[in-house]
């Protein structure tokens, strides 16, 4: 069965840092902001390596947990290699597992983390990921500097990173299911077009999680989808009502929450941070939502076959949590 219970595993607190878009948007409750791309760096890439830094330094240090308290550090990026994710962790004398869903990455890591902590093999986990614009964009399409022509199906990869504590010790909130995603190929092409790619693995996802664990959809009181932006969102509940007769209501797509109109960024916002971005520094703020699932959503692309014109698959990953008080 691809959905799994868990025991005794709370979220107990996270780090955000957000870029010079990210922090005129339209989240309010990040920690700290960067002021330009480079954050006093050479190097984009090397800016973002600062940005994962900072973010796990202030959350153990706002904890007053030591490093060497850290069972296990779970990290993952964008970069080729999570390049990122590794640099950062070799500045920190904690045991690390580099994981890689794509945009899905943080969903990953909280699957893993939960499945140490439930099964009695660890205590304190420290989940981070982030993801750098001008970092995405040379990788996976074109250098800004190119200045390509962008379709309105682009989404526009946020920039900011985000460090999570999960623990064993009960807090108000905990993670109380998962559901692993499958990949799904749909034969999409087009690396400007994410949500169409994701928007199918995103509805096999959530209809699997409820039939494995007997749920209604009205189980919960928000479906929180990690980045499909405005036109994946539009085709991901066309999906669930077309293919799993799901009427969805109380739902929101992270991607579509992180920039305002004016900003001027496609579709939306992407990336592995934009889930936890809108989850910690919104949804949760709200204290009204009890029962949230959030799907993360990754397009598991590469350049070289894109190239080759094969079809991108799509990943989603579904974490269940209670809000206790």
């Amino acid at each position: 069965m691809a959905s799994k219970k868990f025991n005794n595993v709370y979220l107990k607190d996270s780090f955000s840092l957000v870029g010079p878009l990210e922090k005129d948007g339209l989240l309010k409750n990040y920690d700290l902001a960067m002021e330009d791309y480079y954050y006093g760096e050479k190097t984009f890439e090397q800016a973002e390596i600062k940005m994962q830094k900072i973010v796990l330094e202030n959350l153990l240090s706002r904890n007053k947990i030591l490093s060497s308290k850290i069972d296990v550090l779970l990290g993952g990026d964008l970069i080729n290699q999570i390049s990122i994710s590794s640099y950062n962790a070799s500045k920190f004398k904690i045991p690390y597992l580099g994981l890689y869903s794509a945009c899905a990455t943080y969903a990953e890591e909280l699957i893993i983390a939960s499945c140490f902590i439930s099964s009695k093999l660890a205590k304190n986990i420290v989940a981070i990921t982030s993801s750098h614009n001008l970092n995405a964009e040379r990788q996976f399409r074109y250098p800004v500097e190119y200045g390509a022509v962008k379709k309105h199906t682009t989404t526009f990869t946020a920039t900011a990173a985000l460090a999570t504590l999960i623990t064993n010790n009960p807090t108000n909130i905990k993670i109380e299911s998962a559901t692993i995603g499958t990949a799904i190929d749909m034969g999409i092409t087009d690396t400007n077009n994410m949500g169409a790619v994701m928007a199918p693995a995103a509805a096999n996802t959530l209809n699997t999680h409820l039939c494995d664990l007997k749920r209604n959809i009205n189980y919960y009181d928000l479906v929180l989808t990690g980045d499909l932006g405005l036109v994946g969102k539009e085709l991901f509940l066309e999906l669930l009502n077309r293919e799993y007769n799901i009427n969805l209501k109380k739902y929101m797509d992270a991607g579509c929450e992180i920039y305002t109109n004016s900003q001027e960024t496609y579709a939306g916002a992407s990336g592995p941070v934009a889930l936890p971005l809108v989850l910690f520094d919104k949804v949760l703020c709200y204290k009204k939502y009890k029962k949230i699932l959030i799907i993360a959503t990754g397009s598991l692309q590469s350049v070289q076959l894109a190239n080759q014109k094969l079809g991108i698959p799509g990943i989603a990953h579904a974490i269940s949590l209670e809000v206790l008080s």
